[in-house]
């Protein structure tokens, strides 16, 4: 995803249970539902669903018609077109399986069908042919993010092989530029919304459990909050002349001080319910090490800035303390023979739950100088959402269902994302939502999703049925 959403994954405590190489263990799902869902997997992964390549219909058919085979009625099955960016069409897919009885509101599926570029060059093999090997599936999109769409999908379809009969709606919403400008997460959350209105909503596009590279469990972390995404660019102006003769202004200067401004400013930490859960976790599981010290005078005192450092001085910390921004682009000046007239930065930020945009972009304004123009990127203005309530039938259903599959090592808490998913378009317009995917990993320090390579273990491909499965069977059973 291009907002690097996801959880951070913390390890587990040294005194968690014997370890043993997960990728030896067999999945609990059936082997001939290993079989279907290894060649609707296959299938996804060779459809280079990128922007602006035209493939995301072919995508949403793949995923459409293993609902339709499974005895969902074409009047329930929504393929709908729109454009993400300019020229580039693409569609969403929006499928409902209807109780026959109803007893609950409906509980709304989220994930995403399109994947980020990957250049054949650059990979050994090529990204978009399906491969297994050493334990693993490899392809573009095999993490992020055509293993949550194929494991919600092949859950549902086994599910209704099986007779059952769900007692609420469940809506199944599959974007298709959630790389790109969430266009299609937008038009889910309003002008579709009598399409997918629903009590809650369960995203597929945020992993949870995982293991470190000793093969010990690493905790699961579901997501109710999102910083919020939000570019700025800061540029300086100048009449430029002739190199010969340089002036005491320089555009390039100036916006070197206001980027080194940047990198020294720090925002205000900030605790929610959501972060604070996640921290009074991982105090318990660093003890009395100096980050654990650290984390529990941060959680006395929230505005210890001090504590709050030391914690993201940890790189798995990064961001969950307080707004971040960083430079990401640079342009300037158009000759080597003449003084800049403009020099520009994009700036990228992720911010705090609660805090508007505005106000940061006025934060910048004020410790960069009056000399520097700052303004947000016009094509993407990030709305702030707030943390989704904590259901405790979520966390039950998602504890029962990680625990099932790595048993109870594997610890479950809230978590607050660095990043950004289709899910905070939801949030903003009032339907909560939990980041609860079930496909694991071995370790945080091999994440490839976007990346050469892309791979997720067999097993947790399969496991990820049985993650979803569990699911719905506790949030839409009798």
């Amino acid at each position: 995803m291009k907002r690097l959403l996801a959880c951070v994954l913390v390890a587990f405590s040294t005194t968690a249970l014997a370890a043993t190489n997960p990728l030896t263990v067999p999945s609990k799902l059936e082997p001939k539902w290993q079989q279907k869902t290894r060649e609707v997997f296959k299938q996804a992964i060779e459809i280079p669903s990128v922007h602006n390549r035209g493939e995301m219909p072919r995508m949403a058919k793949v995923l459409g018609d293993q609902f339709r085979a499974a005895g969902i009625p074409e009047a329930d099955i929504h393929v709908m077109p729109y454009e993400a960016l300019p020229g580039d069409k693409t569609v969403a897919l929006i499928v409902r399986w209807r109780s026959p009885h109803p007893t609950k509101k409906p509980m709304l599926i989220l994930g995403h069908m399109d994947v980020v570029e990957a250049k054949r060059e650059d990979w050994k093999n090529d990204p978009f042919v399906f491969r297994e090997e050493g334990g693993y599936f490899l392809g573009r999109g095999a993490s992020d993010m055509k293993n949550g769409d194929v494991a919600t999908t092949m859950a549902a379809v086994k599910l209704m092989s099986e007779g059952f009969k769900p007692n609420r709606d469940i809506i199944f919403f599959y974007s298709g530029d959630e790389e790109t400008r969430g266009i299609g997460a937008t038009l889910g959350a309003s002008e579709w919304r009598n399409l997918t209105e629903a009590e809650f909503g369960l995203n597929a596009d945020g992993g949870c459990g995982a293991y470190d590279k000793n093969f010990r469990p690493i905790g699961c972390g579901i997501s109710t909050a999102e910083k919020t995404f939000q570019t700025y660019f800061l540029a300086t102006h100048n009449p430029g002349g002739h190199s010969s003769r340089p002036r005491p202004d320089n555009a390039i200067y100036e916006l070197a001080d206001a980027l080194k401004a940047l990198q020294n400013h720090r925002f205000t930490p900030m605790l929610n319910d959501t972060s604070r859960g996640y921290f009074q976790e991982r105090a318990k599981q660093e003890g009395d090490s100096p980050l654990g010290q650290a984390i529990r005078r941060w959680l006395a005192n929230p505005n210890d800035g001090a504590a709050a450092d030391e914690i993201e001085a940890n790189p798995l910390e990064v961001g969950l303390t307080r707004t971040r921004c960083v430079a990401t682009m640079l342009e300037g000046g158009h000759a080597d023979n003449a003084l800049p007239q403009m020099a520009k930065a994009t700036v990228n930020c992720r911010i705090m739950p609660g805090v508007d945009p505005k106000d940061v972009q006025s934060e910048i304004q004020q410790f960069v100088g009056p000399k520097v123009e700052v303004v947000p990127d016009p094509n993407y203005i990030g709305q702030s959402t707030p943390p989704s309530p904590l259901r405790p039938d979520v966390l039950k259903a998602v504890t029962d269902a990680i625990q099932k599959i790595h048993g109870p090592a594997m610890r479950v808490y809230p978590l607050m994302s660095t990043g950004a998913s289709d899910g905070s378009f939801f949030r903003a317009k009032g339907i909560p939502v939990y980041d609860v995917d079930g496909s694991w990993g071995i370790s945080p320090d091999d994440e490839r999703a976007h990346g050469l390579d892309e791979r997720i273990p067999v097993r947790a491909m399969y496991d990820d049925v049985v993650h979803w499965e569990t699911i719905i069977r506790e949030l839409a059973g009798r």
